[in-house]
């Protein structure tokens, strides 16, 4: 038997079968934080979105960091946010296969960051399979886009309103549509 913490599992890549005898953390976790989200989601102060964020990351939001809400998260502690980020409404992010955010980056309405998937084989579909979404400095992450698990967006780069990313992005180019694809550098 595994004595690592299942969400220490997940951060290294683990995969998790819903058998997992501390699955049922998973759904534990998701609820205590959606109790914060409602909370950070009714706030009208900049300060007060980032202090409750802060809670539900574990770590300290930057005062360059602006949060427009809705923000949904189902665990938060495997988010890393940098400095002069900006989210805008309503974007998901599931990060139990962990989600950095460098600084400088701009996530525009509606976007979702999948850290997490399930396998294709309809006998192990309950199963978790994370893998870590990176998105370095500068990037900027077009409205509607969905960032899928384990790509890395270079520096400088920008995903197009809409886009499907399942492959890594080069630094300083421009990807869009479903799947993603280069457009042009920049």
């Amino acid at each position: 038997m595994n004595t690592k913490d299942i969400f220490e599992r997940l951060r290294n890549g683990e995969i998790i079968s819903p058998h997992d005898p501390n699955a049922y953390q998973l759904m534990e976790s998701s609820f205590a934080i959606k109790k914060l989200l409602v909370q950070m989601n009714n706030s009208t102060e900049p300060e007060e979105i980032r202090n409750f964020l802060s809670q539900i990351i574990g770590s300290e939001i930057d005062k360059t960091v602006n949060i427009f809400t809705p923000l949904h998260i189902n665990y938060g502690k495997h988010t890393k946010i940098g400095k002069n980020v900006f989210i805008n409404f309503d974007c998901v992010f599931l990060d139990l296969g962990g989600i950095t955010i460098e600084d400088n980056v701009l996530i525009a309405p509606k976007v979702s960051l999948l850290s997490e998937g399930h396998p294709i084989s309809s006998e192990d579909r309950h199963s978790l399979i994370p893998k870590a979404i990176h998105i370095k400095k500068n990037a900027w992450v077009g409205a509607g886009a969905t960032i899928l698990p384990g790509v890395t967006i270079g520096e400088n780069s920008v995903i197009a309103a809409g886009a499907v990313v399942s492959k890594d992005v080069a630094p300083n180019t421009v990807v869009g549509g479903v799947p993603a694809k280069f457009i042009k550098n920049i």
